[in-house]
């Protein structure tokens, strides 16, 4: 059976690579084997996100304010 992946490879804010211990350390971990037993943490996340986008191999995540 598969399951979605989802694995931060790197975070820019304008162009500015986000050192992965500002992270928490998650970079090139899957979130989803790590906390996806953990229905808080997606409630959390999802509560913090405005809209998703996905295209031509790159996320943007638009937070909310």
């Amino acid at each position: 059976r598969q399951r979605p992946l989802v694995i931060l490879r790197g975070i820019s804010i304008w162009g500015v690579p986000i050192p992965n211990a500002w992270l928490g350390n998650l970079k090139n971990v899957d979130l989803i084997e790590k906390f996806g037993h953990n229905p808080g943490f997606w409630k959390d996340f999802a509560a913090g996100i405005k809209e998703i986008k996905i295209a031509d191999g790159r996320l943007l995540i638009i937070l909310s304010e």
